[in-house]
């Protein structure tokens, strides 16, 4: 008997060891052992508290001497687990608001001034004979709207003028790669591709192939009044997780709380940040403190409002896009980990989120296309790049 019951004692602290083992894991994973001291605010510690409770409730209920009389808080134990379990991917997210919060921001507007083949069109020229001239079969582009300029100065440079007709477009970055999976685009030009993404031409059958043709830097936007100079991968990470909610855990005290736009989901924008949470949650937008910061659908206009007397904003976006397409006076880069954005630390790979940009294509290049991207990939195609105001390879 007496040897049961030491049985039954180790067991129940194997179990408990287990499920405090479980809660450390989950913890760690989700960053919160090691970044306890950036939370600030209540709905970036639902999630730890909820680990807690379900540690603490699990180990009640491997302890509890079960009996008639214990059995209704067995029962409540098990719900609440239960119930934790099931509401803790909501508390990651911060998915509490029962109205949908919209804080992404979409296109900035008009790029029609890039076109190519217009009279005093934006898109760049090269001061010498293209070693390509396609005449015919041109291939159809699309992509990212940062990268309009790019493919547009790409057709202008190499497309015959006379055989143009229209091959050049622009939806928008998700509505490019559902183009180019279903067969409706010869090659789009983004940053990446998403999870998503990725997962819809695997479900479709078609292989997304991706050659890097420049580089580029993914930037972090504030107000210019902001005195944060600059911020760390983890600040990053914490901000957008939902840890850190106020700008006084970054040394700004009189900042108030962050508001951390954010893009639509499938954007290059949004998949930059993605790539920087390495799989941890990005925590849903959050009511904004007021109607009236609601304002134009314009990251680099949003970027500089002001709520009581201060720039609380935060945002991201692509060096080329902030810096050349929709510049704003108001604004400023953030330093990541101590280092600017500028051309010298993107091509020197200094700057911490320096990235490639990509053709893309359904399968292999063939044709025409692979001409195209064979030429950008060439001495006179890399000094296009540059000449648009990207990093060549």
């Amino acid at each position: 008997m007496k040897g049961s019951k030491v049985f039954f004692i180790i067991l129940r602290a194997l179990a408990t060891a287990v499920a405090a083992a479980a809660g450390i894991f989950i913890l760690y994973r989700f960053e919160y052992l090691t970044e306890m001291s950036s939370l600030d605010n209540i709905v970036g510690l639902i999630p730890a508290a909820f680990v807690f409770m379900a540690v603490g409730a699990l180990s009640a209920l491997i302890w509890l001497k079960y009996s008639r009389r214990t059995a209704p808080l067995a029962v409540c134990l098990a719900v609440l687990i239960a119930l934790l379990a099931a509401l803790f991917p909501t508390a990651l997210r911060g998915n509490w608001w029962v109205a949908k919060i919209d804080n992404s921001i979409g296109s900035d507007g008009d790029i029609s001034g890039y076109a190519p083949f217009k009279e005093d069109t934006l898109a760049v020229k090269l001061d010498e004979t293209p070693e390509l001239y396609l005449d015919g079969d041109l291939p159809v582009m699309d992509g990212a709207l940062a990268l309009y300029p790019v493919y547009s100065a790409v057709a202008q440079t190499i497309y015959d003028e006379s055989a143009y007709g229209g091959e050049v477009m622009f939806t928008n970055t998700v509505k490019a790669f559902e183009a180019l999976i279903a067969g409706e685009r010869d090659v789009i030009f983004s940053a990446s591709a998403s999870a998503k993404q990725r997962a819809a031409a695997q479900a479709a059958g078609v292989e997304l192939v991706l050659t890097p043709i420049g580089r580029e830097a993914f930037v972090f936007v504030a107000g210019k009044s902001n005195p944060v100079e600059g911020i760390t991968t983890r600040q990053i990470r914490n901000i957008y997780s939902g840890k850190t909610d106020k700008w006084a855990t970054l040394g700004w005290r009189e900042g108030g709380r962050i508001i951390a736009f954010q893009r639509p989901e499938g954007s290059g924008s949004q998949t930059g940040l993605q790539g920087i949470m390495k799989g941890l949650p990005i925590q849903a937008p959050r009511p904004l403190p007021s109607d009236e910061l609601i304002g134009t659908n314009s990251l680099m206009k949003q970027i500089s409002i002001e709520w009581k007397g201060v720039q609380p904003a935060l945002g991201y976006t692509y060096r080329f896009f902030g810096n050349t397409m929709y510049p704003n006076p108001d604004a400023k880069f953030l330093k990541i980990d101590g280092t600017e954005p500028t051309v010298e630390n993107i091509r020197n790979g200094s700057y911490p989120f320096t990235v490639n940009f990509y053709a893309i294509t359904n399968g292999a290049p063939q044709g025409n296309t692979k001409k195209l991207i064979d030429w950008l990939l060439s001495e006179q195609g890399q000094r296009l790049i540059g000449k648009t105001g990207y990093v060549p390879l």
